[in-house]
């Protein structure tokens, strides 16, 4: 079986698809492009022209939870649980980080002081849901390792970008959060599913947008 990812190299949602690639240790192929300018195969491979897309055997695939649960299936399907609605909770779960993804990023990208807050306001309020939600650990579901926590390591990921001087995140306020995101960013399979330049190309990109958190942080 080929299995080939089509990326960009700071994309949060692709970094889902990695991380469950490697830690089922999936031989896989990576292919990086511009998506301010994506070559125009990927126009026709890509219904929704984003990135995640998986090409499997010729066969497509896009939608990173969708991604994450066929590679589940065809290893064995131990990062979901058995149960329907234990399995339906954790599908809610992850659809809830796609959306803090989303608000990370506006946040992050946000050019003025009222829009940053705006969006670190709904992040705070997100976190501590998840606080709520979360129990003893050491996973999102206790000791079962699920696509949860491969679905929101990319946002404690990129929330702890410049030595997390930017971050969302509280550790006085969310200490099961903040105690569970340093176990995913510890785990090799995170570590190593981002570009060795993430740093560097993510706050470029901020950079670049004029982002107010940057102005924030030279203060």
């Amino acid at each position: 079986m080929a299995i080939r990812l089509i990326s960009f190299k700071t994309c949060p949602f692709v970094q889902r698809a990695v991380i469950t690639l490697k830690h089922k240790q999936i031989d896989f192929d990576i292919e990086f492009i511009d998506l301010a300018d994506p070559p125009e195969w990927f126009h026709r491979i890509s219904p929704l022209g984003k990135v995640p897309v998986l090409e499997v055997d010729g066969e497509i695939l896009f939608e990173s939870a969708v991604i994450n649960e066929y590679l589940d299936e065809i290893t064995g399907g131990e990062l979901q649980p058995r149960d329907p609605l234990a399995r339906a909770r954790n599908r809610a779960w992850i659809e809830f980080a796609s959306d803090m993804l989303g608000n990370l990023y506006n946040m992050k990208m946000s050019r003025d002081e009222e829009r940053y807050l705006r969006y670190r306001n709904t992040l705070a309020d997100q976190l501590r849901r998840v606080e709520q939600r979360l129990g003893d650990g050491p996973w999102f579901n206790g000791d079962q390792f699920t696509l949860c926590d491969t679905a929101f390591a990319p946002f404690f990921r990129q929330d702890s970008v410049a030595d997390g001087k930017l971050a969302v995140l509280d550790a006085a306020d969310m200490p099961k959060t903040a105690a569970w995101a340093g176990r995913l960013l510890a785990l090799p399979e995170v570590r190593d599913s981002v570009v060795d330049e993430f740093e560097d190309l993510y706050l470029a990109a901020m950079r670049n947008n004029g982002s107010y958190s940057l102005v924030r942080l030279a203060a």
